[in-house]
């Protein structure tokens, strides 16, 4: 089996650009300004995401970077739901769970046919493949655009492949990301950053007959990290455009499989109220070794309730 095309759909595309809205307005700053994903909401809110994220790819590198083309187009689906509440009246901890949902085609089948959850046992697969519990909490007092979101995910699908078909990792991942923000003077222009961090744990990738998988996952027992940058610009208080640069690093730490990709790419967030925005992100993978060389597509809401 050649890992090399079969892509991970890096969900953390999903929330890391995520320039939300805040628990207050100001005369100065809007609501879109001002509740990154290093701020967290207060006791009793509710914080509500839906993003939905479409991969598609026909070329990968191989372990050199070397680049094929022209390869049967492959398109993976991801819908996630995070939903979290503030426990803490100062704000500094909030608990959810987050649920994801996919979609996966091959066989240089049409990008869109993720959409027709036809179940075909040769060239699709979908349902629902994991649920994290989460916490999110900012370490230190002094410091509220730096903040931790820390989640268990749990796999709910029974093989990694079926029929040669990638459905979603069949391991538990414990992810940590690190947020930090910066606003520059006047509010126009600011800086986001993040750190992820994913150690996947669980057996060892096992094949059986017909190209199923009979236990583990090709990511288990290593650790992936990933840092990113974005940069956001406000024409006005109601959206606002970024840029984004990723870097993205599976280290090997006994499953003999590393991979790396970069991956550029810009969006738009538009507020419709004060307590709901709409977003589009798109990327591109510009380079790899051991990855596939696509672009995503990607839609999302944010829904803050008091």
């Amino acid at each position: 089996m050649n890992l090399i095309k079969k892509p991970t759909v890096f969900v953390f595309f999903i929330f890391c650009f995520q320039i939300g809205i805040a628990q207050e307005e100001t005369s100065q700053v809007s609501v879109i300004q001002t509740l990154t994903p290093s701020k967290l909401i207060g006791k009793g809110q509710f914080d509500i995401k839906w993003f939905n994220n479409l991969y598609t790819q026909n070329k990968s590198a191989d372990s050199d970077g070397n680049v094929t083309k022209n390869l049967p187009r492959e398109t993976y689906f991801t819908s996630l739901l995070e939903a979290y509440t503030g426990v803490s009246e100062n704000k500094r901890i909030n608990l959810g769970v987050i649920l994801e949902f996919r979609s996966n085609v091959v066989g240089d089948r049409n990008a869109l046919d993720v959409f027709k959850f036809d179940g075909d046992a040769n060239t699709a697969r979908s349902g629902l493949t994991s649920f994290a519990p989460s916490i999110k909490f900012v370490p230190f007092e002094t410091i509220n655009n730096f903040s931790v979101q820390s989640s268990l995910v749990i796999p709910l699908i029974d093989n990694e492949f079926e029929n040669n078909v990638f459905f979603d990792q069949k391991g538990f991942t414990w992810q940590n990301r690190f947020f930090y923000d910066y606003n520059f003077k006047g509010n126009q222009f600011q800086l986001f950053s993040e750190l992820n961090s994913e150690f996947n744990f669980g057996k060892s990738l096992v094949f059986g007959d017909n190209g199923n998988s009979i236990q583990g996952s090709f990511a288990n027992n290593s650790l992936r990290l990933t840092p990113g940058v974005f940069f956001s610009y406000f024409p006005s208080s109601k959206y606002t455009l970024l840029v984004l640069a990723q870097h993205s690093q599976l280290i090997d730490l006994g499953n003999d499989f590393e991979q790396n990709f970069t991956a550029v790419g810009a969006g738009a967030k538009y507020e419709l109220t004060n307590t709901l925005n709409i977003e589009a992100l798109y990327t591109n993978f510009i380079r790899g070794n051991d990855s596939g060389l696509g672009q995503t597509f990607n839609l999302g809401a944010r829904l803050v309730l008091n």
